[in-house]
């Protein structure tokens, strides 16, 4: 965090907190992501792993931007692009709802964004207005992969957890404790959210599981089959029965100021049995985007806009990514630099010692030179001579030896 100023607190939940910072070289404004201690929570440590997988495998436009990824005293950080406001700021200062222009723009990117995610087998599966990120210039994007998971085959019969997605959004399938269910959970979401969007109010405000079911309940009648048989085997359930209604009231009745198109998508999205429920790729060919050539004229100018934000980030220098590897102790480039000059002072020691070893067997073999001189040279306390030293310090000791020898053969 050392390269990074922290402005304040964005948001906070039982997993970690999430800080507006400035890096400090090139000013850019990020979102820093900083889990709780992640290896003493295996629940926290399978979620940061999960959304830094999916994220480095996910880019597209209309998805948040993962920049950077470390790991300091047992936390993991993660780093954004920082957008300025989520769908739920909007709808908080909008009570009354948005106009039906603004929420299909939203709408329009959300499902290429989630079309994106299903196309590459990834469910969601925590669709929100607080995990609807929406930049200065309108674009939108999807954040929040913590409870993302990629799906498997039928074949491999994968087998999911229920305890996914906010209550408000979450499918009947969830509700009742389905563990193999798929792509159509987000599918139901996007229909609480256009509703929401239109109205300012959530589709259905559950402040139970069991208030939830009794919600939809009312709206489109009693659940499936299957979905009753696993509510009665759902131990979480035990000694209650289903919600009953007493009369339902269909979406028509309940928004009938909203235009059928939309309320015909919304209904598209929410039918009891998932398998009823529109693909992504169909939703988007909707009549509510498609009647006056809205999804054609609109993608110009996303594009446009999706251009600008690339201009206005890359007028900063590009964040240094962080090694994949995990890191104890944070940013540790000075460290590594200081260990390698002393990794280099050591080599370089050895080396004068070794010329140093040589230097003296040399002496020795020859036998001749006076032993004070062997122990100057070998003298750790003093500096290490250099090799224009050695060689001018043997040559006055060929000069004593072979004056030593004449003196030799003189007295023979």
């Amino acid at each position: 965090m050392e390269r990074y100023e922290s402005l304040g607190l964005v948001g906070e939940g039982s997993y970690g907190t999430v800080l507006k910072c400035r890096h400090r070289e090139s000013g850019r404004l990020v979102a820093i992501k900083k889990f709780v201690d992640s290896d003493d929570d295996k629940t926290v440590k399978k979620i940061a792993l999960r959304e830094i997988k999916l994220l480095r495998q996910l880019r597209h436009d209309n998805l948040v931007n993962l920049l950077e990824v470390w790991k300091r005293r047992r936390r993991w950080y993660l780093v954004f692009e920082f957008v300025e406001r989520t769908l739920l700021d909007d709808l908080e200062q909008n009570p009354t709802g948005l106009d039906l222009n603004t929420s299909r723009q939203i709408l329009f990117q959300i499902l290429r964004a989630a079309a994106f995610c299903h196309q590459q087998n990834i469910i969601h599966r925590d669709i929100k207005p607080e995990n609807i990120l929406i930049s200065q210039c309108g674009v939108v994007k999807m954040c929040d992969f913590g409870f993302a998971r990629t799906m498997t085959s039928p074949a491999e019969g994968g087998v999911y957890t229920d305890y996914v997605a906010t209550r408000w959004y979450r499918a009947p399938e969830l509700l009742v404790g389905d563990t193999k269910y798929g792509k159509a959970v987000d599918v139901w979401a996007f229909g609480c959210l256009l509703l929401e969007m239109l109205t300012g109010q959530p589709l259905f405000p559950g402040d139970s599981d069991l208030d939830q079911i009794y919600h939809i309940v009312r709206c489109f009648g009693n659940l499936t089959a299957h979905h009753q048989e696993l509510f009665y085997r759902n131990p979480g359930f035990s000694g209650v029965r289903l919600p009953e209604h007493s009369g339902r009231v269909p979406l028509d009745q309940r928004f009938p100021t909203i235009p059928p198109t939309a309320l015909d998508l919304a209904q598209s999205c929410l039918h009891m049995d998932p398998e009823r429920r529109a693909q992504c790729s169909e939703l988007l060919e909707h009549p509510l985007f498609t009647q006056d050539s809205f999804h054609i004229r609109f993608l110009d100018e996303l594009n446009a806009k999706i251009q600008k934000d690339h201009r206005e980030n890359s007028t900063f220098p590009k964040i240094t990514k962080t090694p994949r590897r995990e890191r104890n102790e944070g940013d540790d480039r000075n460290r590594r630099s200081k260990e390698k000059k002393q990794t280099e002072d050591l080599d370089e020691r050895g080396n004068k010692e070794k010329e140093r070893k040589e230097e003296e067997k040399m002496e020795k073999t020859k036998g001749k030179q006076p032993s004070k001189l062997s122990k100057t040279i070998r003298n750790p306390s003093e500096p290490l001579i250099s090799t224009k030293q050695s060689k001018t310090l043997g040559a006055k000791i060929d000069n004593v030896a072979k004056t030593n020898v004449k003196l030799l053969e003189d007295n023979r």
